[in-house]
């Protein structure tokens, strides 16, 4: 059971090509690193991914509880339907500061609740006890009640993954998830999202920038360059691969 990406292409505003038939699969329980310069379209093949940037060409297909989902070619309530299967967690974490982290762990579940119900955020008991449960299991239950704007970053983060995993994902792409992180608390969140990739038998995506994280906590790597993929193998990137991605000259030390 996989995502795959078959071919898939993208183009500039202007024309110009950006992705030039990526393809690639993401095994379940796998946590792959996406690399690259900046601007070479990392964050534009996640949002291809789950449709929300339309890619002008190629197939996704998700392999998933003995079913196959196509993802392109399809629109309106499939599209809609499809896409709860997805989950985004991103570099500036994408709270609503004004509620509490309970409440913005919940907004994961709109997707999956009538429309009516989710005009007026009215939520089971089910679901707040489902939401207490990730907020324990990534350490924060004691945060519930807290406004969300008061968190430290790594607390955000942490309430964006509980969030993530609400909307009941098979997918997650994670973009610069760590970024915005200090040294150990990025390690610490590293080691939260392997830990739910494997013990929810996710499919993972996540854009990075740090190659010492990417080797210590992908389980693989896929490298862009010039639209195209460069590298895929194993995580511990040796710095001749690295040196070719970033450019000789650039080196590691402006990975983006």
């Amino acid at each position: 059971m996989m995502l795959e990406v078959k071919a898939l292409s993208k183009r500039l505003p202007d024309g110009r090509p950006l992705l030039k038939g990526i393809s690639f699969d993401v095994r379940e329980g796998e946590l792959v690193g996406i690399i690259g310069l900046s601007g070479v379209g990392k964050t534009v093949l996640l949002r291809c991914i789950n449709r929300l940037t339309e890619p002008d060409g190629g197939e996704i297909c998700l392999r998933c509880d003995g079913e196959e989902y196509r993802i392109t070619g399809i629109n309106g309530h499939k599209l809609r339907d499809i896409r709860r299967k997805f989950a985004m967690v991103y570099q500036d974490f994408n709270l609503v500061g004004r509620l509490t982290v309970l409440d913005n762990v919940l907004i994961g579940r709109l997707g999956r609740i009538s429309t009516l119900k989710s005009m007026i955020k009215r939520f089971s008991l089910a679901d707040k006890e489902e939401a207490l449960e990730w907020l324990s299991r990534l350490g924060i239950e004691n945060l519930a009640p807290r406004r969300a704007e008061t968190l430290s970053g790594g607390e955000m983060q942490r309430v964006a993954l509980a969030r993530a995993m609400m909307q009941g994902c098979q997918v997650l792409l994670a973009d610069e998830p760590v970024a915005n992180l200090d040294p150990k608390t990025a390690e610490e969140v590293m080691g939260q999202l392997v830990e739910i990739t494997e013990k929810n038998n996710l499919r993972t995506l996540a854009v990075m920038h740090q190659p010492e994280l990417v080797r210590r906590y992908c389980h693989r790597v896929i490298a862009i360059k010039e639209g195209i993929v460069a590298y895929d193998g194993k995580a511990d990137i040796d710095e001749q691969v690295l040196a070719h991605v970033y450019d000789k000259a650039s080196g590691a030390s402006k990975v983006a």
